[in-house]
């Protein structure tokens, strides 16, 4: 193991800490917030962060087993399944940050009849979809025994079998998936975000306009409260651009690599550098790390859970009650809360 593989390598543990860590936050304030479980987008969360718990806990450890040994980590048996999870849980993840997408474009551009185009009920079967479109293409993997251990990426992952005709087959089944998976999400990703965008501009004009307006009466105010209005003025334009701009982006960053390379493999002529290989493997393992941040543990509904969650933990610690103070201590607050 050469020092680029060593420098893979930790960062495969550090990104496998992270994504764990973070998603099991994002699941911890899906448990105790029943707020965030009522609301719609919480389904798309949890379905991302459990498919990213399984990524961090199965694929990453795998792939890290395989730099180090330089050879296929496990017995075939185990790997196939690895090889099949990994297909699974990629596209099951891309498709869950398209509807993520969607359900805020619908919220943002068609507010006043979200509740009725965006149900609990239309989350599900989108969720479902997920789970059958992805089960369909690692099904149809391990059927043509195309489920293998890759030396060029150290990991479980697809490989085609030795023989023109298989290799045909499945440079089409590669197609399809990347088409159906990847392109499909981005095309996804980008038509909603940027009508998220354009109408983000829309009312950040108008409330510009209102500003200055308000600025224009105001003849004697301070110029540093003006120049304070001007400068929000820039920064809540420049918030929302910076937002498409990471959900798209990252998406971009950490995926098309490892996207194009498996299409460029196809052709006879292309031999994919086993480091490169490596490198685009790591830069799809760091978007389970990255997509609880993005999609969850930044926003302020979340900050509230952990923050009471961890205040509910000190509590209990600082101040520990037996059975009989703790059933006092709930009549006490459905007493306040009745008389509240």
């Amino acid at each position: 193991m050469d020092f680029a593989e060593t420098i893979s390598a930790l960062f495969i543990v550090v990104v496998a800490a992270v994504s764990l860590l973070s998603n099991l936050l994002v699941l911890l304030c899906f448990a105790h917030s029943s707020e965030i479980r009522r609301q719609v987008p919480g389904v798309f969360t949890m379905n991302l962060s459990l498919c990213n718990i399984l990524i961090a806990v199965l694929n990453m450890p795998a792939t890290l087993v395989g730099i180090i040994r330089e050879q296929q980590p496990f017995a075939d048996c185990v790997c196939h399944t690895l090889s099949f999870l990994e297909t699974f849980l990629t596209a099951n993840s891309m498709l869950s940050m398209a509807a993520l997408s969607i359900d805020r474009w619908i919220a943002v551009v068609f507010p006043l009849s979200y509740s009725a185009k965006m149900r609990y009920r239309d989350a599900l079967v989108m969720v479902c979809y997920s789970w059958l479109h992805s089960f369909t293409f690692s099904l149809t993997a391990l059927l043509f025994s195309w489920l293998d251990y890759s030396h060029v990426y150290a990991s479980c992952t697809l490989q085609p079998r030795e023989g023109a005709g298989d290799r045909i087959r499945f440079a089409v089944f590669t197609v399809v998936f990347h088409a159906s998976s990847f392109v499909l999400s981005l095309l996804t990703l980008c038509f909603t975000y940027l009508k998220v965008l354009k109408v983000a501009r829309f009312h950040c004009k108008r409330i510009d306009i209102i500003t200055m307006q308000t600025l224009f009466l105001l003849v004697d105010i301070h110029p540093s409260v003006k120049q304070r209005c001007l400068v929000e003025q820039k920064r809540r334009k420049q918030r929302a651009t910076k937002k498409i701009s990471i959900f798209i982006g990252s998406f971009v960053i950490c995926f098309a690599p490892y996207v194009i390379t498996r299409l460029a493999e196809l052709l006879p002529f292309v031999d994919v550098n086993r480091h490169w290989g490596i490198v685009s493997k790591c830069l799809t393992y760091s978007k389970a790390a990255s997509d609880p941040f993005a999609y969850s543990l930044l926003r302020q509904q979340y900050k509230k859970v952990l923050v009471s969650v961890v205040n509910r933990l000190l509590r209990r610690d600082l101040y520990p009650s037996s059975g009989h103070n703790s059933s006092l201590d709930t009549e006490n607050e459905y007493c306040l809360q009745r008389i509240s």
